[in-house]
């Protein structure tokens, strides 16, 4: 008996070999390749293949509309802050639905089982079909939008799923406030472990001529409190690398400028690039916080990959970050907004010798529990391998 054929559906894809996007989606399916058949249906953008093999996943990439070339959407990025940078892609979000909605229609008799990445359109599109599916809560998919006709599609799609995963305990309980009796498996998305590590750093790296470096990995958008960091950085005599790109960046940039923070901003860099960027730097920091609009961070990702590079990590206790982080045991906490906390926390670590080495223990520990080998084995086993 062959293996189950299984329907990855996201709309966070690396577009193509080397890309700069989010690829723990792609991490996933390669690991899971050990239990099924995989394809990955992902939105179309321009300049990808409309079909590839992609990493040993086969991935095909659909149209949502007739001018390709304005098929923006869903990257750089996530779709809700491309539609905060152009309020003009708003018109494209039912083109998405419909197409996939079509795609669906077409190719689901082929397929025992859906995977669909966040309730917001896989999960939600999904829910219109008998095929049995996995829906997974990310973040924002799951802690924003929560009100009208959204908020019933989003439990309509949460009461109908066979199983339904979200990445943080923190989720679980935003799950449960739209489902009481739901009770949501909580599994996350994890990190590659044996692709980081201190074997890629290389001396002076950001030229920073024997200063301390800190990191921050991530979309300039608001809920990843960019700004509170660099606040914090005028007092710390450190440079701050900002590898990540995004509507707030020009705006941070001026910010750096204006309180005479000494600060590098990359732009997006690729997964072989960060490799370099996490080995070379000394402090990872994620400074995250609610958004305006409710949105929280899910889970943190980019702190595992920290982690895994054998970094020290300083976070805001937002969202899903505690989940990883436990304050003083393999990073220290600090409250969303405290500026003043921050600081102190940055300087604590970098200062602190013993302390430096307890936190990047413990996080390589904790980064080898989130191994994909790992979080695709509890995935398989909850699919029914």
């Amino acid at each position: 008996m062959g293996k189950k054929r299984l329907l990855v559906t996201a709309s966070t894809f690396p577009r193509w070999k080397g890309d700069t996007e989010p690829r723990f989606v792609l991490d996933l399916c390669k690991y899971l390749a050990e239990w099924f058949d995989v394809t990955a249906l992902v939105p179309y953008a321009p300049g990808a293949e409309e079909k590839e093999i992609l990493e040993g996943v086969t991935v095909i990439r659909y149209h949502y509309f007739p001018i390709h070339k304005w098929e923006t959407l869903c990257y750089p990025g996530a779709i809700v802050p491309r539609i905060k940078e152009k309020k003009i892609r708003l018109l494209l979000v039912p083109f998405l639905f419909l197409a996939l909605y079509f795609q669906l229609l077409k190719r689901l008799k082929t397929y025992d089982l859906v995977h669909a990445h966040w309730l917001i359109p896989q999960g939600i599109v999904q829910s219109f079909f008998k095929k049995p599916y996995l829906v997974t809560g990310h973040g924002g998919d799951v802690t924003s939008l929560n009100k009208g006709i959204f908020r019933q599609l989003k439990v309509r799609c949460l009461k109908r799923a066979k199983y339904v995963t979200v990445v943080s305990e923190h989720l679980k309980k935003k799950v449960q406030e739209l489902v009481p009796d739901l009770q949501p498996d909580v599994l996350s998305m994890g990190v590659d472990a044996s692709g980081f590590g201190r074997q890629y750093f290389v001396e002076n790296y950001f030229g920073q001529n024997g200063k301390k470096t800190v990191l921050f990995v991530g979309r300039l958008a608001e809920k990843k409190g960019v700004t509170y960091l660099i606040s914090a950085m005028r007092q710390i005599d450190a440079l701050l690398v900002i590898a990540g790109d995004g509507p707030l960046r020009q705006d941070l940039e001026e910010q750096a400028r204006e309180m005479g923070v000494n600060a590098v901003f990359l732009g997006a860099k690729t997964h072989e690039e960060l490799r370099t960027i996490y080995a070379s730097a000394d402090l990872f920091v994620t400074p995250s916080v609610t958004a305006s609009d409710g949105d929280q961070e899910g889970l943190g990702l980019v702190m595992l990959e920290a982690m895994a590079s054998g970094l020290p990590v300083v976070a805001n206790d937002s969202g899903g970050i505690s989940q990883v982080i436990k304050n003083e045991v393999n990073g220290l906490l600090c409250q969303e907004k405290n500026v003043e906390q921050l600081t102190d926390a940055i300087a604590s670590v970098l200062r602190d010798e013993e302390l430096y080495k307890r936190l990047c223990q413990n996080g390589m520990e904790t980064a080898l529990r989130y191994d994909y080998r790992t979080i695709a084995e509890k995935y398989a086993q909850l699919m029914g391998k």
